[in-house]
């Protein structure tokens, strides 16, 4: 069954929990070894990324508010997730080549690290979120609990690159294109998610076919959590069809995995 797959290698995370924890730290001390500002280099990237966006377009193009919102808040707000997904996507594709050599000599638990790549990642992203906050105060903008509300949105990015992250890094054991094509994919999906540009702005027609992008309802849900300060059940619809889209690909990604790793070592 597909669900099968799910179920072990939810069983193996609780199992090797330890190792899991320490490989996540691994990789996220690895990010700086030779650093001289270590750590700080996690709000420095998206610090200068932010003050980038924000001279070209608030004050190159001169961009107008979004619904009288600053539009470095309205782009960070959106930015902020599709960055550690991208990243988590991204990383996730090629991290059983990057530990092969574990996988060839020891009876190694494959399956968590794609979550080692996930939790090595959310360190950038709290930064992200922190300077997020940070925009919205130096702005103006109200306090609202509703940022708590955020935390759900990030289990939904979380579960759906979980999906997508146990599914290409199998796959790509076997055809190593993936690795190729990925980042391509990546890169199209960067331009077909509302983050430069509101849905608002498109017709009725093609708007519909952009909302099958599950990622849409992520990107909204930031903003709602942020700016608009709508809960999350005001979108019913969307979030019907997002967990549709997020579960299918958590349980064909689980399957996948679990069908071809037992001959991970032979062809690695």
């Amino acid at each position: 069954m597909i669900g099968g797959g799910v179920v072990r290698l939810a069983k193996d995370l609780i199992q090797y929990n330890e190792m899991l924890r320490a490989l996540a730290r691994r990789e996220v001390a690895s990010m700086y070894v030779g650093s001289f500002l270590g750590f700080f280099w996690t709000f420095i990237q998206p610090a200068v990324m932010i003050l980038v966006f924000w001279f070209v377009f608030s004050v190159g193009f001169k961009a107008k508010p979004m619904n009288d919102v600053p539009f470095v808040v309205w782009l960070t707000a959106a930015m902020a997730p599709w960055f550690v997904f991208s990243a988590i996507v991204t990383s996730a594709t090629t991290v059983i080549l990057q530990y092969a050599h574990l996988i060839k000599k020891t009876v190694f638990p494959s399956q968590i690290l794609v979550v080692v790549k996930i939790l090595s990642n959310l360190v950038g992203h709290g930064a992200f979120v922190v300077l997020l906050i940070v925009l919205i105060f130096c702005n103006g903008m109200p306090f609202s609990v509703y940022y708590l509300q955020s935390l759900y949105y990030l289990f939904c990015l979380l579960v759906l690159a979980s999906g997508i992250g146990w599914l290409i890094s199998s796959v790509n054991v076997y055809a190593r294109d993936v690795s190729q094509l990925v980042p391509v994919i990546v890169q199209v999906g960067f331009w077909a998610t509302p983050i430069f540009w509101d849905l608002s702005i498109m017709p009725e027609s093609i708007r519909f076919w952009l909302k099958l992008n599950p990622f849409c309802y992520i990107v909204q849900g930031y903003r709602d959590s942020f700016i608009y300060f709508v809960p999350f059940w005001q979108h019913g619809l969307e979030t019907l069809y997002f967990w549709t889209v997020a579960f299918l690909f958590l349980l064909t990604g689980g399957w996948v995995f679990a069908k071809l790793k037992p001959q991970f070592a032979d062809v690695l």
